[in-house]
């Protein structure tokens, strides 16, 4: 592990407060980053951020959500205000609404799309802004292409999001490059599509957290708009231990 490799960065995570979200804002910030936690959900950040300060890291809790445009502007100006730039843009909030079609709600099919599409839109239109003044930042689009086997009954708004946000990231990475801004996305999904790189050797762990990881590093710096699909998921226990 390299646990100076993010030292001075900023990095904002998006749906820190829980799973995921919530290690990889302890993988930065274990290796040096200033994380700007966000969740929607205050009692799911203060866990977040009294993990990162139990390893000696830093960082600061952000409540807000970032589907709304206004919202999301006020989250930005404070993370300007609180650090000053942000270099690592990670989304990863999501919601995952279980019904049928004939039983959706019209709202859980809105908000679904709100926050598992609009959220990243708005994420990487604001946030890409401010990178483009510095010269330059690393984004990672979250998603997943298929749950696991037996578990996508229900799941048609959110399938619908992550397809969304899979072309995306696609078309959005080229616009973004000629500003010197990486942008990829990492999937959980059963057909694995990885790029032919040993994570060990390079210090990250195996699986969902170890690319994300990687797609922040410099160690990635010739990839861009690229859709990674992975099978499995390192316990974050295991490699934050």
């Amino acid at each position: 592990m390299r646990p100076n490799e993010f030292q001075g960065k900023v990095a904002l995570v998006t749906g820190a407060g829980r799973g995921m979200g919530r290690a990889v804002a302890e993988a930065l910030a274990i290796r040096g980053a200033i994380v700007a936690a966000n969740d929607i959900t205050p009692i799911n950040l203060d866990e977040t951020m009294r993990r990162i300060t139990a390893t000696g890291g830093s960082g600061k809790d952000y409540v807000f959500d970032i589907s709304k445009k206004m919202t999301l502007q006020a989250m930005l100006n404070q993370i300007l205000d609180d650090w000053g730039r942000i270099d690592i843009l990670v989304n990863h909030a999501n919601v995952k609404p279980r019904a049928s079609l004939l039983d959706m709600d019209e709202w859980d099919w809105v908000r679904s799309l709100e926050v598992n599409l609009t959220g990243p839109f708005l994420c990487m239109q604001t946030v890409g802004r401010v990178m483009r003044t510095q010269g330059g930042g690393v984004m990672v689009n979250i998603g997943s292409t298929l749950e696991e086997p037996g578990d996508l009954e229900g799941r048609s708004a959110y399938t619908a999001g992550m397809a969304g946000l899979s072309q995306l990231t696609r078309e959005v990475a080229r616009e973004l490059a000629v500003y010197n801004i990486r942008l990829n996305l990492v999937c959980l999904g059963e057909q694995g599509h990885t790029p032919n790189i040993d994570l060990a050797e390079l210090g990250y762990p195996q699986g969902l957290l170890g690319y994300i990881l990687y797609l922040c590093s410099q160690a990635s710096a010739h990839l861009y708009g690229q859709v990674f699909t992975v099978t499995e998921q390192t316990s974050p226990e295991s490699f934050l231990a």
